[in-house]
């Protein structure tokens, strides 16, 4: 373990009231054991993090994916002078064309990429102080770079937002819920829309009988992620593009993710399906903590159900029961699609920071900007995008036949 400062903790993290958020010292960890007990202590309610930053859930993507993909943790934690954690960065490092590149950990796996933080911390913590903790990542790295970050999560501003920062190409989307799912349903469709809704659930019950459930058997979550692989594969391979949980490494970090539990008992990724007998026509994963559910993904199969779109249904069961829950947010994640719209129409800014901490850095940073900026006016362009994707799809038919 690589320790910037070198006093040791002899304290239970929870023991003490963090009402000093002085820094005083700070901690770059490379290994998860060490900094689990500070870690799961930012994870209490009431500090600021997504669910996607929690140990489990991270320490899971760095076993199955992060590792073999050269990643390095690189976790920065600062303490007070109680030893009291203050804040924990996810931080991990790998090599980019000779150069240290420390990310969030997840990869692609977290739709959002977030810092775990005391609140009070959060919202008192200056750029001044911010740039102090980076510096102590000078001797591992030559840039940070940090994308898909919320400019604010749970009512508070992202304090990274304080340093230099550009806006993504993508925004996450998300919607409010409320307790009554009638209300809310009704508050999001007009008559005609509920209209068409309950022909096509009535379709779609003249295949057979239909059922919507959460995957919780060893025996159900190996059923709906087979049919998952499957369909998700037939999709992006009709849209041209590659497949990002064909690799064997994703795979099992799925597969774990779905079926490990967490110390309270709950698996990391909720899984649920629609299906039409035995036959799984939609599926959909995703997240929940501190009253948001987070979808990671989902599907839909193709033929002759997909015409009366059972990942909508699914959409609405799903709503449905996290209203009963008491969830207060539902999100599904970042990137438009028109079937967000249902329930998911706050479109939430993200930003990305690129931060070089040598010259070598410096050079590189330029680089990742300008490149993120090109990105970003493309997607907002509807008609240039739409041209991207046709060609995407153009090339998939022709690629398979």
């Amino acid at each position: 373990m690589n320790v910037v400062a070198l006093r040791t903790l002899n304290h239970d993290d929870r023991a003490f009231p963090a009402t000093d958020g002085r820094i005083a010292r700070i901690e770059v960890y490379d290994d998860f054991a060490a900094v689990e007990p500070h870690w799961r202590a930012l994870e209490q309610a009431g500090n600021l993090a997504t669910p996607y930053q929690t140990f489990d859930f991270l320490r899971l993507w760095h076993r199955h994916i992060g590792d073999a993909a050269g990643v390095t943790p690189c976790i920065v934690a600062a303490f007070n002078a109680k030893g009291t954690p203050l804040l924990l960065w996810p931080f991990g490092r790998r090599t980019f064309g000779g150069l240290r590149v420390v990310e969030f950990l997840g990869g692609k796996h977290a739709n959002f990429n977030m810092a775990l933080w005391r609140r009070h911390v959060a919202a008192q913590i200056s750029a001044d102080e911010l740039r102090d903790v980076l510096a102590h990542l000078g001797a591992q790295a030559d840039i940070v770079m940090l994308v898909n970050q919320p400019l604010t999560w749970a009512g508070t501003t992202n304090p990274f937002a304080l340093l230099p920062q550009q806006r993504s190409a993508n925004f996450g989307f998300s919607g409010a819920l409320i307790p009554d799912f009638e209300a809310l349903f009704r508050a999001r469709t007009n008559a005609a829309a509920r209209k068409k809704m309950r022909k096509k659930e009535r379709a779609l019950a003249e295949f057979g009988a239909v059922r919507f459930a959460r995957a919780e058997s060893a025996t159900e979550i190996r059923h709906v992620l087979d049919a998952f692989f499957k369909q998700k594969a037939v999709r992006m391979r009709a849209q041209g593009l590659p497949d990002v949980f064909g690799a064997p490494s994703v795979r099992r970090f799925i597969e774990a993710a779905t079926t490990t539990p967490t110390p309270d008992g709950q698996a990391l990724i909720e899984l649920y399906a629609l299906s039409v007998d035995d036959i799984v026509v939609a599926t959909m994963g995703g997240i929940a903590g501190d009253g948001r559910f987070c979808a990671m993904f989902n599907s839909m199969k193709t033929g002759r159900f997909a015409v009366e779109s059972p990942g909508e249904q699914l959409l609405v069961h799903l709503v449905r029961q996290c209203c009963e829950r008491g969830f207060d947010t539902f999100d599904l994640g970042i990137g438009e699609a028109h079937y967000k719209s249902l329930f998911c129409s706050d479109a939430e800014p993200l930003f990305d920071s690129y931060w070089p901490l040598t010259g070598s850095g410096r050079r590189v940073a330029f680089a990742f900007r300008i490149a993120a900026a090109i990105k970003r006016g493309i997607k907002q362009h509807p008609a240039l995008w739409s041209v991207i994707r046709a060609v995407r799809c153009l090339r998939a038919r022709l690629s398979n036949v």
